[in-house]
């Protein structure tokens, strides 16, 4: 069957403050020594599997123009604008009614355009396992990743023990992101994995529970899927897709959906959901700071240091993020990085809009 992929690249990364900002949010900025984006990376690591002219990217009108310069090789009539944001299972439904216009049926690889992955051969025999679920029946099939210490910032996935044929385990629930206690039960009962956000699924199937379970959103799907490719798909859209309600696809359609199969992804996956993954990306010195630019560091251990050119000098200091752009400097103690979003929400109530 044919295979298929849609990118999701519409998020604002706002955990990356300064350097991701509206304008420029982490799925187009390179946090690797290569200099590639991670929405490059993303693309870059799927085309083994899925020919260039079947890879969508979900984006909204703002990032249009950076999606078409960073990734030339994706046709124009593939990067889906959305008209305003409406959480994943929107978003994933325009993928699907694009897909289903092109093909009577297909596989359907749904990711994030943010997340880095270590080993890539082991990356795409879990996808390739994923695709083999997934054609049976209207299997829905997401990827676990296997934890390895109680992450309270990831929702989890339940899975019973019984394993199928192709190495996938029927899945018991999703549950959202637990405290500290209940994340170490789940590690302790070894029936636990962490969403990873990635689901492979036939478009059919999808569209059929999306009937089923959001028929509101499936209607106005359909609208939209009828004009596409017709000269009143721009309006269509714009005037149907705000209409839509915001509803993620975990609560929409997998915490009700029946047939739900998960595989353990064991490929080094990283979500890089804040400044604290640079640790995870980039290679500490010595002294175990992570540090790219203009830096001098005097009795300071363990910090994240990123500027350019401007010199950054840190003195007896521990434990710190400090992040320097143009036009803003964050500094910040590790433990805090969760806070970083309440920057953004004070810049946004002081009206300071150039700094968002």
């Amino acid at each position: 069957m044919k295979k298929t992929a849609l990118i999701m690249a519409g998020g604002r990364g706002e955990r990356f403050w300064p350097k991701s900002r509206k304008s420029l949010p982490k799925q187009f900025l390179s946090l690797t020594d290569d200099g590639r984006t991670m929405i490059q990376l993303t693309v870059e690591r799927i085309r083994p599997l899925v020919d260039i002219e079947d890879i969508y990217i979900s984006t909204n009108r703002d990032y249009k123009e950076l999606v078409a310069d960073q990734l030339p090789e994706i046709r124009p009539e593939n990067i889906l604008c959305e008209p305003v944001g409406r959480n994943t299972a929107p978003c994933i439904g325009l993928g699907a009614v694009h897909i289903a216009k092109k093909y009577d049926d297909a596989l359907m690889m749904v990711l994030p355009s943010d997340h880095l992955i270590k080993y890539q051969k082991m990356y795409l025999h879990a996808l390739k396992d994923a695709c083999a679920v997934a054609q049976r029946d209207r299997n829905l099939v997401t990827i676990g990743i296997m934890p390895d210490y109680p992450e309270t910032g990831y929702g989890y996935i339940k899975f019973r023990p019984e394993e199928t044929d192709e190495g996938a385990y029927a899945v018991d629930g999703f549950v959202e992101k637990p405290d500290l206690n209940t994340a170490r039960a789940y590690l302790e009962t070894e029936e636990y994995l962490w969403n990873s956000g990635m689901f492979i699924w036939k478009v059919s199937s999808i569209l059929h529970n999306m009937k089923e379970f959001l028929p509101d959103i499936y209607d106005g799907l359909c609208k939209i899927g009828e004009a596409v490719g017709t000269d009143r798909q721009e309006l269509t859209l714009e005037k149907v897709f705000p209409q839509l309600e915001s509803v993620s696809i975990d609560y929409g359609i997998m915490e009700k959906a029946k047939d739900i199969y998960i595989l353990p992804g064991v490929f080094g996956w990283d979500d890089v959901g804040s400044w604290l993954a640079v640790e995870r990306i980039q290679k500490p010195n010595e002294s175990g700071n992570v540090v790219k630019g203009n830096i001098i560091t005097i009795h300071s251990k363990n910090n994240i240091i990123q500027g350019g050119q401007k010199l950054i000098a840190a003195v007896g200091l521990e434990n710190m993020v400090i992040v320097d752009t143009d036009d803003a400097t964050l500094i910040c103690d590790k433990d805090s990085t969760a806070d970083i979003k309440m920057v953004l929400e004070n810049l946004k109530i002081c009206n300071r809009e150039e700094y968002l």
